[in-house]
């Protein structure tokens, strides 16, 4: 008789409900990486007061979503649903003319079951604008879920053939590379790549974070034909079969999933280009796809452990706790046990193993490597039960959403927002340092406070 051999990884379930910032915030974020897109989030005056205070620090940038929002007559069932969508949409293709309206499902819109995909199809044709539904209630997805279940309704709207007269208009990253160059010198250019099918990158990151990953690739012959989202919706990259496809972000399973079934794409599993160890992994598995030798990135990868060494030293040693907020935990928990820390617990609000099985198994290697336990994984963590921990372990950092975090810093215990992860840029080489910058913010503050002496800052605190 067989024993079963325990699992290296040790993965737990707690509650089955999710404790994170509501997902129809993925608007903050897409409308501007979207630039004719217009994102109309349906719902009641909660979800609009949510939006006016999660989007409060893009007050700068003109906005290019609003709130339908459902009164307690729509709620009953007794006004007409198509006529008041209807009503919107016409003044938003009036006001802005955008080349898609998003339609963001919310809480609401699945309690009273609120037919948008039938309702999309026949307004669509009637007003000449396509229209894209996601669902992106807190009931059913996590934080950053938002982003996905928008890309998934976009990867099955991405071109299966690019016509002849649209192929030069299409690619924007790739124009945008060429920008100023001489032909002769684009045409030299095109010969370094090696010859391999065509690649997608899946993943919404600022327009600089994109170019900084195309080059990189491009460094190793790798050709991107294109990237979903692009910057435009009427330049989405063609999909189709015998294309590869490769995800940035660890929370874009369903996305993965429409483009393998619906569009028939090969997914390269590899894990996820955030820090150095991951950046350098992410490169080496679509090279290997490729059948391409990686050159230069272990080089590269210790230039940049190299640079880092000022921030490594301050969390050496030091544990950090994720409580789970953005399904970034895995990827983030991997860079900082390389950076030399340790990690007890990573709470994570849903775990799709397939979809983040080379990061796991990274994970699972790098522990190794550094000599430190493998962190107990918990998915959909009861926040209770977390805090209990937290008191029990007393970790020198806990990574936590908005929630949670005054109430453990007056208890003594430093923490940090998730959701400035989110918005901050963590891919690629690069980036790595901003990472660090965000986790030893808290521990740098303390060390302050020391130097500084509590009496000179209850003095400069009088003062102010």
């Amino acid at each position: 008789m067989t024993v079963a051999q325990p699992e290296a990884l040790n993965f737990e379930c707690e509650t089955g409900n999710y404790h994170t910032f509501c997902p129809i915030s993925c608007v903050a974020w897409l409308y501007q990486k979207i630039e004719d897109s217009f994102f109309l989030v349906i719902g009641t005056k909660t979800c609009g007061y949510f939006l006016q205070n999660a989007m409060g620090v893009m007050i700068f940038a003109e906005p290019r979503y609003a709130m339908a929002e459902l009164e307690e007559g729509d709620i009953s069932a007794q006004l007409n649903d198509y006529e008041e969508l209807k009503r919107l949409c016409l003044q938003i293709k009036r006001d802005r003319n955008p080349s898609v309206i998003v339609w963001i499902g919310t809480c609401t819109t699945e309690i009273i079951k609120m037919d948008l995909e039938g309702l999309a199809p026949k307004l669509e044709s009637e007003i000449g604008i396509p229209i894209v539904v996601a669902r992106a209630n807190g009931l059913d997805y996590a934080f950053t879920q938002g982003e996905d279940t928008v890309l998934a309704a976009m990867a099955a709207r991405c071109p299966e053939k690019a016509p002849e007269v649209e192929k030069e208009k299409r690619g924007g990253i790739q124009q945008l590379l060429n920008f100023g160059k001489k032909k002769e010198d684009v045409v030299a250019e095109e010969s370094e790549y090696v010859k391999h099918p065509p690649l997608v990158l899946f993943g919404s990151l600022p327009d600089p974070v994109v170019t900084q990953l195309t080059l990189e690739l491009k460094k190793q012959g790798i050709k991107v034909s294109g990237w979903l989202p692009s910057k435009r919706y009427t330049e989405l990259p063609v999909i189709e079969e015998g294309y590869y496809a490769a995800g940035v972000n660890p929370f874009l399973s369903r996305t993965a999933t429409a483009i393998m079934r619906r569009r028939k794409a090969k997914l390269i599993g590899a894990p996820f280009p955030i820090g150095p160890d991951g950046t350098r992994a992410w490169i080496e598995k679509i090279c290997s796809v490729f059948g391409i030798e990686p050159n230069g990135l272990q080089e590269r990868e210790q230039q940049i452990w190299a640079s880092l060494e000022d921030y490594i030293q301050l969390v050496r040693g030091k544990s950090v706790f994720f409580m789970g907020d953005n399904l970034l935990e895995i990827s983030l928990a991997r860079f900082l046990i390389r950076c030399g820390m340790s990690c007890p617990e990573i709470g994570i609000p849903y775990m799709d193993k397939r979809y983040q099985a080379a990061e796991l198994a990274l994970l699972e290697q790098t522990c190794k490597e550094m000599g430190v336990s493998v962190p107990r994984i918990v998915e959909k963590p009861d926040n209770y039960n977390q805090i209990q921990r937290i008191y029990e372990l007393k970790p020198d950092l806990v990574i936590t959403g908005m929630a949670h975090a005054n109430p453990l810093e007056a208890r003594g215990i430093n923490t940090k927002w998730s959701v400035e992860f989110t918005f901050a840029q963590i891919h690629g080489f690069t980036n790595a340092r901003d990472i660090l910058e965000l986790v030893t913010r808290p521990l740098r503050r303390n060390n302050s406070l020391k130097d500084l002496g509590w009496a000179k800052l209850v003095k400069d605190e009088a003062k102010v």
